[in-house]
């Protein structure tokens, strides 16, 4: 390599805005309960312990004070109070909590006294989360491991969300960003001393090279995943497809436990899909209920037969139902995963050769083993929460890096080492990206809008 203009790189993070308030809000679910927990972070936390609780306790240990009014020196609630000091904590700032009884107008008194300690102000959906990422105590993916656990309804989510909040991708991540810095450096250095005539121009460019294989195949197989954390996060979609009168709509009620769709022996009745998330096993499974496929001269209707399509199309397997002695077109389906369900058999026998599932959704007949096929699907599909990548934002940050790494990996010698070294600087942003490191604060207010008060 030759001397040139260097990039220019820093791991230094991006300095932190000033957060001279304090927040508080209730950490614990709205509504009568037993205890309201409410937090308290920043500055001013411990007066507000001063303030309402008459002193801090001894640090990181509950302590049982009578809470007042700082104005009027009402007694407000006999709780339970601890002092938190920072930068240990959760935010990494000083915080306090009170574990308050759980009736409304408790909670309210407190929280109204609060309001009137000086620097104080009630805090916005996610602001804990967002200050403690701020403060570096988690990283952007630990930060979307909480959204994730907050919004997780099976067991399988629930897996997926704790190794994110346990910082699974992060860490991971964290250490191909290493990697990649070396790798940096060294392209760096080796621009600044190529004019050194002991400098090994070759051997530096066959061991970046070959390092740079080595994370660019890493990263390629944690993608080669089949999107299972993305499609974990929002189930496993499975389309009722077939002709009017299939018993699409009885087969979605009697899997789903309700009445979801409106059943008729009318042709057309369903002119929309319809949805219904379910845990199946500790897997989410939506079910959807579509528009029968036919050619009909409805607008209406033919627009729904064009959503069940569309739905078809994006489906991770489809339920291909057909009344018992029909005829299933296999045409409709082509290059997408089906599984032939056999309906009505309380209506029609069995024809031998036919193939695919009998099920009677009136009678209960089959739906269990269709139940099993469908999980077994899903299972397959979804796994067990093991998925590195759970976000698009992840792969697209991370398909970014390693298409920048095979450059790198793939350069001729001749390529210019300038842009060697361009390439790797951009790769290592790419996978700043994921954690938070750089290039993210467009999408804070996105994600932590989304999260709880209090939180």
């Amino acid at each position: 390599m030759r001397r040139g203009g260097g990039t220019v790189f820093s791991t230094m993070p991006p300095p932190l805005p000033d957060r001279d308030d304090t927040i508080f809000a209730p950490a614990s679910g709205f509504g009568r309960a037993a205890v309201t927990v409410v937090r308290i972070s920043g500055p001013a936390a411990g007066l507000a312990l001063d303030r309402l609780a008459g002193g801090r306790p001894e640090p990181r240990r509950l302590s049982l004070r009578r809470l007042r009014d700082p104005d009027s020196r009402d007694i407000l609630d006999q709780a339970l109070v601890a002092w938190l000091p920072g930068p240990a904590t959760a935010t990494g700032e000083d915080m306090a909590e009170l574990h308050l009884h759980g009736g409304l107008a408790v909670r309210s008194a407190v929280l109204r006294a609060l309001a009137g300690v000086p620097g104080c102000r009630p805090a916005e959906a996610g602001a804990f989360s967002r200050r403690a990422f701020l403060n570096g105590r988690i990283d952007l993916t630990e930060a979307e491991g909480i959204a994730d656990l907050i919004d997780a309804e099976t067991e399988a989510q629930r897996v997926q969300a704790l190794r994110q909040l346990d910082g699974a991708l992060g860490r991971q991540v964290a250490a191909w960003r290493e990697t990649g810095i070396d790798l940096l450096a060294g392209a760096e250095a080796a621009l600044d001393f190529a004019d050194e005539g002991d400098v090994d121009e070759d051997g530096l460019d066959a061991a970046l090279s070959g390092r740079a294989t080595a994370l660019r195949d890493a990263i390629r197989a944690a993608l080669a995943d089949g999107r299972r954390g993305e499609r974990l996060r929002e189930g496993f979609c499975v389309v009722l497809a077939g002709a009017p009168n299939a018993g699409k709509s009885t087969l979605l009620n009697a899997l789903s436990g309700r009445d979801a769709a409106i059943v008729s022996d009318i042709p057309g009745t369903t002119r929309d899909a319809i949805e219904v998330r379910c845990d199946l096993g500790g897997l989410p499974v939506v079910l959807v209920d579509t528009a029968g496929l036919r050619e009909t001269a409805d607008a209406i209707e033919a627009e729904g037969v064009k959503r069940t399509q569309s739905r078809i199309r994006s489906a991770d397997l489809v339920l291909h139902l057909v009344p018992a002695g029909g005829k299933a077109d296999a045409e409709l389906f082509t290059d997408i995963s089906i599984l032939l369900v056999r309906t009505k058999t309380d209506l029609a026998p069995e024809v031998p050769g036919e193939g695919g599932l009998a099920i009677s959704a009136v009678t209960g007949a089959g739906l269990d083993a269709l139940l099993d096929a469908i999980q077994a699907a899903a299972q397959t599909a979804l796994g067990q929460g093991d998925a590195l990548v759970t976000r698009e934002r992840h792969r697209e940050a991370l398909s970014r890096a390693a298409a920048h790494l095979d450059r790198v990996a793939t350069a001729s010698a001749g390529f210019p080492p300038e842009l060697v070294a361009e390439d790797l600087r951009l790769a290592v942003r790419a996978l700043g990206e994921v954690g938070g490191h750089v290039g993210v604060e467009e999408m804070l207010d996105r994600l932590f809008a989304g999260f709880c008060i209090g939180k």
